[in-house]
């Protein structure tokens, strides 16, 4: 329910009692520590090498305390909501508490001198016994904030899934001016479905304990993969370095994913939610990939003639003063030959000037910057912006920003051509087209291509539309509908009847 006014909200509203949650933590446990300073011994890992070899089932441990190790590869996903600097002043806090804590549980466990626990959660038996409901309260208002880590880091993941083509496009809202604090409704709705589906399927959170191990083990490995991707092409470390580094990693990592996996028993159907993002991934990045191979670019100037003479017609309605396109073509010498289609067959669109707008996804997380080209003056211009991958397209705003350096820079005339609105000096009317493709029935597909390509607009229906992705006010923008054929069919017999 928060997360709809931004990380900036919830942290100040959640920052203060995160600050108590860590406290407490940390006065548990040094209490704990004052009473037996000897349990910082357990600093020095050979007492650990020794128990996890010597003992019978040392190994396996792993799966029980890996859970101590997890939450910090939540906070990369972060990065963009609260800052690297901020992450890493807090981590220090963090750690030191939950450390403390840790040993504070250990010296507890000492003193019991081998008697079971008899259920006695350790957590709280360090807590004084006038102090445990304050804790528990606590302890389940740290539960609820520490979701925010899990539910701005999805936010971040599948915004940058959308800008580089393996998510369908949802709705995204930017709540604060804060660089990279956003909010998607449709992933938080997902998240809560999720959230319940888990409760009720597992029940108990000891079931669930292994299957969270997992898919963690599974996250770390990635990211180790595609960190020793970037040390080796981009950072261009030495193969050599590369290898050792992964080799570290990947051993502790795949310990703790062996020992994860053993705990898990029947309780597999938690990876319906993993291959269900899998899935909708797949579908969407690869239809994408195929229908961009049918996106035909052709040399603008073969048409130039043919939209002057059209631009000159009084026979044809005028359609609008200004005619806007979104094009793929990135150089201004191209056009995409449906957008030619539908300017001179799809209903001729007479018009005073082209335009022809490309968007170009940027590394850079927030570049925005644009060009003009104009491919006959005063007639057709191309235009090309350059967004970040975490920048929203609100191309309404960043056209009209055009339009205004052009005409401060005399440029560009936008009075109006009509001759009864041009001596009341008005300005000139703008009309967006977008092309919504659809899946043409004259299309002979394989069973593949006929399944990805089915799931892929399936996928649409529930994606945003092109004019809410783009920032278009729908008052300016024409949707025009165009077939897509892909594999048209050929071998229909159709017989004639005299």
């Amino acid at each position: 329910a928060f997360q709809q006014f931004g990380t900036k909200v919830v942290g100040s509203s959640f920052g203060p009692i995160m600050i108590v949650w860590f406290s407490m933590l940390f006065a548990s446990g040094a209490y704990y520590i004052l009473l037996m300073p000897s349990v910082l011994k357990a600093f020095n890992p050979v007492y650990a090498i020794k128990f996890l070899t010597g003992h019978p089932h040392g190994f396996w441990i792993l799966g029980a305390v890996f859970l101590a190790t997890t939450g910090a590869e939540a906070l990369y996903s972060d990065l963009g909501h609260c800052g690297r600097k901020n992450i890493r002043i807090a981590w220090i806090f963090v750690k030191t508490a939950l450390l403390a804590n840790y040993f504070g549980q250990g010296v507890w466990l000492l003193s019991r001198e081998h008697k079971y626990l008899n259920d006695i959660n350790p957590f709280y038996a360090v807590l004084p016994e006038w102090f445990l409901i304050p804790g528990i309260i606590i302890a389940t208002a740290a539960t609820i904030i520490a979701s925010q880590a899990l539910i701005s880091g999805s936010f971040t993941l599948i915004s940058e899934a959308v800008s580089l083509d393996f998510w369908p496009r949802v709705e995204i809202k930017f709540p604060t001016d804060i660089k990279g604090q956003l909010y998607i409704p449709s992933v938080n709705w997902i998240l809560y479905a999720g959230c319940v589906a888990t409760v009720l399927y597992f029940k108990e959170s000891s079931h669930m304990e292994a299957a969270y191990g997992f898919s963690i083990t599974i996250a770390m490995l990635m990211t180790t993969l595609l960190m020793s991707y970037f040390l080796l092409y981009v950072k261009k470390f030495p193969l050599w370095a590369v290898v050792m580094i992964l080799l570290i990693f990947v051993t502790v990592e795949t310990s703790f994913f062996i020992a994860n996996l053993a705990k898990i028993k029947q309780r597999w159907m938690f990876l319906i939610f993993e291959f269900g993002i899998i899935f909708t991934m797949y579908t969407w990045f690869n239809a994408r990939k195929m229908l961009n191979r049918f996106i035909k670019l052709v040399p603008i100037k073969d048409y130039i003639p043919t939209l002057m003479e059209l631009s000159k017609d009084t026979g044809v309605a005028k359609f609008s003063t200004h005619l806007i396109y979104l094009s793929k073509a990135q150089n201004p010498q191209e056009i995409e030959e449906r957008i030619i289609h539908s300017i001179l067959s799809r209903n001729p669109k007479r018009a005073d000037m082209y335009w022809f707008i490309h968007i170009n996804r940027t590394d850079e997380p927030y570049t925005l910057d644009y060009t003009v080209d104009e491919v006959v003056e005063g007639k057709v211009i191309h235009v090309n912006f350059d967004i970040g991958f975490r920048i929203q397209p609100r191309i309404n705003i960043f056209f009209r920003r055009v339009i205004e350096d052009m005409v401060a820079n005399k440029e560009l005339d936008i009075i109006s051509r009509y001759d009864s609105l041009s001596k009341y000096k008005l300005p000139a009317d703008f009309k967006f087209v977008i092309l919504d493709r659809f899946l043409s029935i004259e299309n002979e597909l394989s069973h593949n291509d006929g399944f990805l390509l089915g799931s892929y607009f399936k996928l649409r229906k529930w994606a945003q539309p092109d004019t809410k992705t783009f920032g278009l006010d729908t008052s300016d923008v024409i949707v025009e509908k165009i077939p897509l054929i892909i594999t048209p069919a050929h071998h229909i017999k159709l017989t004639r009847k005299h």
